[in-house]
């Protein structure tokens, strides 16, 4: 990984796209370590299209561990309610090396995920990727961390890490300062979540009516 010449970071970035937030077209959902002082930098929209890819991918693994990237847009709210990416896709990564504790994106894996954005994904970007950690629970390892940061160094890409035994994931986002915490993950907005219904099974998160029951009983409520 470290002598690829090809890296996912886009160049030439001519920045965000304009558009307008779309919460009210999403449901969401919080980690249990959305809290006072730890805020990201961006919202996370995620389509249900793929969040079932990501969860079907992960759940073909089994006990190896499988992961791929995440494309869409990257987008500026036009009423100045912040930074967002839309999650519109996944991307399951091929010629992978992998076993219970590791997943390394090879050189084949690079030019076969970059051939696939090139003829079926052109308008999109890369905005994250995604792996699983069979029976280890949410975080990013020390090369997790690395790879992250030279492989998807922009302020607005993230990571997504899942625990397909448990059913748990979340999203790893750099806070305002630039600096990314692996032992803490957030949530996100599942687009269509509440006209479609929710497709979310993930048992570390709450949506906003269960969050506010859990903020309730904190409060002595």
């Amino acid at each position: 990984m470290a002598t690829a010449r090809i890296r996912f970071a886009p160049s030439n970035n001519p920045g965000p796209h304009p558009a307008s937030m779309p919460v009210e077209l999403a449901r969401r959902w919080f980690s249990p370590f959305e809290q006072p002082g730890f805020h990201p930098r961006l919202a996370v929209f995620v389509t249900q299209a793929a969040y079932g890819q990501v969860v079907a991918h992960a759940a073909s693994g089994a006990d190896q561990e499988v992961g791929g990237l995440l494309a869409g847009s990257w987008c500026m709210d036009a009423d100045g309610a912040g930074q967002y990416i839309l999650v519109e896709t996944a991307l399951p990564a091929r010629f992978t090396r992998q076993s219970k504790v590791f997943l390394t994106f090879t050189q084949d894996s690079l030019v076969d995920l970059h051939a696939e954005m090139e003829e079926h994904f052109p308008d999109r970007q890369i905005v994250g990727w995604y792996h699983t950690h069979p029976r280890m629970g949410v975080f990013l390892s020390h090369y997790d961390t690395w790879m992250h940061a030279n492989f998807f160094p922009e302020p607005w890409q993230v990571a997504l890490v899942i625990e397909p035994h448990s059913d748990i994931g979340g999203f790893f986002i750099r806070q305002e300062d630039g600096e990314l915490d692996p032992g803490r993950y957030f949530g996100f907005y599942e687009m269509d979540g509440d006209a479609a219904g929710s497709v979310v099974h993930w048992q570390n998160m709450q949506d906003e009516v269960g969050a506010g029951e859990l903020k309730g009983e904190d409060n002595g409520e």
